[in-house]
Parts: C-alpha cells; sequence; structure tokens
C-alpha cells in the first residue's frame, strides 16, 4: 500500500509481483522443502524450484529491483517504491527475494560493489552477482567481541608484499553455507593505531581462497534456513591481492554505513509482508475453529487482536516508507533517525502480530505446517542483526536531543530581532 499514486510502470511491477508471489512463490515453498532433502545435502544443491522461479522473475522483469535509480545496474527505482514491491516478496521471505535476485546479504554486497567498487571489482563480482550466477556473504560480527560496536571487531587485515593477509574469526555470516557462495566482503582492521574509525578496512575475500574454512552452520531458534545458512567461518592466513582492497585502507566503516543503510530497510520492507500474511492466516483460522460454541473470530479478545495487529501494520508501514522517502530525498546519512526508528518498530510490531497469530494458531502455530513459527524466529533475529534495538534508540535519543538544540539555539537567535 502507498500514500502516494505509484507511476504506471511501478504499479504494473506491483501487480505482476503480486501475482507471481501469490501464485507461483508460496505455492512453491513445500516442493522448495522436499527438493533440499535431510542432512548434509542440504548444504550442497540449490532446489530446481529456485532455479525454475529466477528464470520466470526474469522474463516478467521482476529481476534486480532493488538497487537504487542513481545505479545504472538497476531497475531505476526509487528506494519508496522499491519498498512497495519489497513487502510483497516479504510474503514468501525464503522463495520470493531470492527468485527476483533481491535477498540479503547478495543486495547489500551488490550495492557496495556498485557503490564502491573498482571497474575491475564491478566486473568480476558484481556482473555474476547482477545475473543471479552466484551467492555471496557479508564477514563482520565475530564471536568474540560485542560487536554490535564494530569498533570491537578484532580480525586482522595485513599488508604482505603486493596484497593482504586476512586473519580472524567470523560467525552469523548469512549466505556463507550456499553452495554458490563465491565471495566474502569481509571487515577487518588494517591499522591499530589509527582513530578507533579508521582502523578498519573491507576486503573481498574469494570463497575458494586457501584457509577460508566454514566450520559450521548456526541455527536461529532450530532453523538452519540451509541452503543460505548462518554460518562460522575461519578466515587463516588468506592471502588476497591489493586490488581486492574496496575504496581503501581505513575506509571501512565509511563501507558498512553505506551498505548497512538501505540494507536495514529493505529488512524492513520484507518485514512487513511476512506480518500481513500472518494476519491473513489468523482471519482465517479463527473462522473457522469453534470454542464454547461460538466461533473463535466471535470472542472479544480475538476481535481486539485483529483489529491491533491492523493498526500497528499500518503504522509501523508508515515508518519504513517515511525513512525510504527520506533516503530518496537526502541520503542515508541523512536519514539516521529515520531508518533506527523503523528498524526498532518493525521487527518488534511484527512479533506482536506473528505472536497472535501463533496463538490462535495453538498448538499449530509452534510446528511446521504453517510459515508462522519460521517467521517469528527471523523477526526475533532481526531485534539484534543489522545492530539491536539498544543501539539504534541510543541513536534515535542522540539525534533527537541534537536536533532539539538545533531548534532552541536557532529560535534564541531570532528572538531578538523580533523584538526590534
Amino acid at each position: 500500500m502507498s500514500v502516494v499514486e505509484l507511476s504506471p510502470r511501478v504499479e504494473k511491477l506491483r501487480k505482476l509481483l503480486e501475482d507471481f508471489v501469490e501464485n507461483e512463490c508460496i505455492p512453491a515453498e513445500d516442493e522448495y522443502k522436499r527438493e533440499l532433502g535431510d542432512g548434509a545435502e542440504r548444504w550442497q544443491k540449490v532446489p530446481q524450484v529456485m532455479e525454475r522461479l529466477k528464470k520466470r522473475a526474469q522474463t516478467l522483469g521482476l529481476w534486480n529491483l532493488f538497487l537504487p535509480k542513481e545505479y545504472p545496474e538497476g531497475a531505476g527505482l526509487t528506494n519508496y517504491e522499491y519498498a512497495i514491491l519489497c513487502e510483497i516478496m516479504g510474503r514468501s521471505p525464503a522463495i520470493a527475494p531470492e527468485a527476483c535476485n533481491c535477498s540479503a546479504p547478495d543486495t547489500g554486497n551488490m550495492e557496495v560493489f556498485a557503490k564502491y567498487g573498482t571497474q575491475e571489482q564491478k566486473q568480476k563480482w558484481l556482473q555474476p552477482l547482477l545475473e543471479g550466477r552466484i551467492r555471496s556473504a557479508f564477514a563482520m560480527t565475530e564471536p568474540q567481541v560485542a560487536s554490535s560496536d564494530a569498533t570491537n571487531i578484532c580480525t586482522r587485515i595485513e599488508r604482505s608484499g603486493d596484497g593482504y593477509v586476512v586473519n580472524g574469526r567470523k560467525w552469523w555470516i548469512s549466505g556463507a553455507g550456499h553452495p554458490n557462495c563465491a565471495v566474502f566482503i569481509t571487515m577487518g582492521k588494517t591499522d591499530l593505531g589509527a582513530h578507533k574509525h579508521k582502523q578498519q578496512s573491507i576486503v573481498v575475500v574469494p570463497a575458494d581462497a586457501p584457509g577460508v574454512k566454514v566450520v559450521r552452520p548456526l541455527t536461529v531458534f532450530g532453523y538452519d534456513d540451509a541452503p543460505h545458512g548462518h554460518c562460522e567461518v575461519v578466515f587463516e592466513n588468506v592471502w588476497v591481492p591489493r586490488e581486492n582492497l574496496i575504496l581503501g585502507e581505513g575506509r571501512g566503516f565509511e563501507v558498512i554505513q553505506g551498505r548497512l543503510g538501505p540494507g536495514r530497510i529493505h529488512h524492513c520492507m520484507r518485514s512487513l509482508g511476512m506480518a500481513e500474511r500472518g494476519l491473513e492466516l489468523m482471519i482465517q483460522r479463527v473462522q473457522t475453529r469453534t470454542t464454547f460454541n461460538r466461533k473463535i473470530s466471535e470472542h472479544g479478545v480475538v476481535l481486539d487482536y485483529i483489529a491491533k495487529s491492523r493498526m500497528d501494520l499500518e503504522s509501523a508501514r508508515m515508518l519504513v516508507l517515511r525513512a525510504a522517502d527520506m533516503i530518496d530525498k537526502v541520503g542515508a546519512k541523512n536519514a539516521l533517525k529515520e531508518i533506527a526508528m523503523a528498524k526498532v518498530v518493525v521487527p518488534n510490531v511484527v512479533l506482536s502480530i506473528l505472536d497472535r497469530a501463533i496463538q490462535m494458531f495453538g498448538a499449530a502455530g509452534v510446528g511446521q505446517d504453517t510459515p508462522l513459527a519460521d517467521f517469528w524466529a527471523g523477526m526475533r533475529t532481526l531485534r539484534i542483526a543489522d545492530g539491536p534495538d539498544e543501539v539504534h534508540t541510543r541513536q534515535i535519543a542522540q539525534l533527537e536531543i541534537r536536533q532539539q538544540n538545533a531548534k532552541l539555539a536557532a529560535r534564541k537567535q531570532t528572538q531578538p530581532l523580533a523584538r526590534l
């Protein structure tokens, strides 16, 4: 749902995408799970249904919709326009985003290459990612430190001849388990003596480089999210050439801030789609079950659940659309408060909606026969991923104080003039 009229092109894309997700992606979810199989084979193959859906999305023109219009490699959409479409993909989060080549972490990594990459890096890594021939991972979080403060990152990236040697241990590296994962965008420290925000650098590490080892997949409330996965990865004396450095030494923070701002909003957009589907499932359920000689939908508390879910969802959507609009108009760097507010509010709102839906399904809500438990696990994780709630609320408060002080100072300057 949009608060402004969409262009004819975006409206057409919206209708095409709705049909694709509802009639092709969601019906394919069970087939996708069956094709994945069991045990180790879940990490060794890509279900053919996904490859079929990718080709279908390309034919429909639903491919690489995420890159903002300033990038020639993208679809030419604004962040606001993409927000409308990304929410639709979120209704089938395990299928639709990847089918449209709009899934994390590839979207953020492609934007890094598009925004900061050299022509050689774009040709070697961006182009195959845009074509969907390879997958990628973003390696930042570490088990030994509180990675919510990225200055704590301790992986070393040290000069060695005409390149760099990478040593460190990362975890919760999404995408690292995928059989098509070909590249890690990796954060580490190059200069321990520099200012704390100038110590970090970003290098491109090929997944098949000697010394790269995927130790294990990590589960999210029991879900392994194969074949994509969230893995623990060790980089042991991994050598990469100098040309694999992104942007320059000491500019790692600049790169990750440029990557994470839009990425956080993408997560929020998809989350809204999950909430919409959860609400729909809840409403369907309560009209087909009876307790105490009444349909569940006739109980007052259930009506309250439905109404509150709709109100919460609409409020959260406005925050997301506002943030996307701000990014379009003033850039992600000047929309930090709007992005942070959406990042805090949306996962919490969606968790509440999913929790109500699970409650209405009873035992069925926590099992594998509906997507609700899987959705809930992902949403609970999002309160930590891409910065925990506490980091964002701290930033919101600091920005609010700064803005209020600036307003007060401006008023004081104009008051003497008004008396004259």
